[in-house]
């Protein structure tokens, strides 16, 4: 798909959040501890849960500052540091955040709400490469927190960084998603139906969406 852009005024004030992420109302108690036992077994079991990290790995130069917002049990931050990258995760979930550190150290995790998140002020203020939303990350935000969710992470990146959204459109429509990229500073640069390239058209069920930060 060719380059979509905006003029407003990207690097406007992140407005605060004002309600619990979809993540904490939606999802049924137990759902944490559920969620990092599912991709435990998945390893037991030898499937191959490398499909993000390869795709990130290729769209980055070798050795970038990556962050794994909202992530998980951090099978993808371990998954990059591995490749080489300096990696750091964000979640504000205790359950997983603890899972992660158990389960796949050596990254940096952190606890944080993306949508107001300032790596600066926890030690990490060095421009980031690369921001992946992997696993529907991006519709768990708070409701009406999404632009405010895109326009923080951007703020981070160096300019040219990327950041790359992983969902299913039925959870957030790609006209949305789209406008609010937009809305956020963001070029929408291309779009694919799965983390293994497979060609993007509107019968998708999963869309993986590259955006990068300006030059300028």
């Amino acid at each position: 798909m060719g380059q979509l852009t905006a003029d407003d005024d990207a690097d406007a004030k992140i407005i605060p959040m004002t309600s619990t992420p979809r993540w904490f109302t939606e999802m049924e108690e137990g759902h944490s501890e559920q969620y990092a036992e599912h991709f435990r077994e998945l390893v037991t079991e030898g499937v191959n849960i490398e499909g993000e990290a390869r795709f990130i790995d290729a769209l980055i130069p070798p050795g970038s500052r990556v962050l794994d917002a909202g992530c998980g049990q951090g099978r993808l931050t371990q998954s990059l540091q591995r490749r080489g990258h300096h990696t750091i995760g964000v979640d504000l979930d205790d359950v997983l955040l603890d899972a992660a550190r158990v389960d796949h150290p050596g990254p940096i995790y952190l606890r944080a709400d993306l949508t107001t998140l300032d790596l600066a002020a926890l030690g990490h203020g060095e421009p980031l490469d690369a921001v992946v939303l992997a696993g529907n990350v991006i519709t768990f935000v708070a409701p009406e927190a999404e632009v405010a969710t895109l326009r923080a992470l951007r703020r981070h990146l160096r300019p040219g960084g990327v950041c790359v959204a992983g969902f299913q459109p039925e959870r957030y429509g790609i006209t949305t998603f789209d406008a609010d990229a937009l809305a956020a500073g963001f070029i929408i640069e291309q779009r694919f139906a799965t983390w293994d390239l497979r060609p993007w058209d509107d019968e998708a069920e999963f869309a993986v969406t590259v955006l990068r930060n300006p030059d300028e």
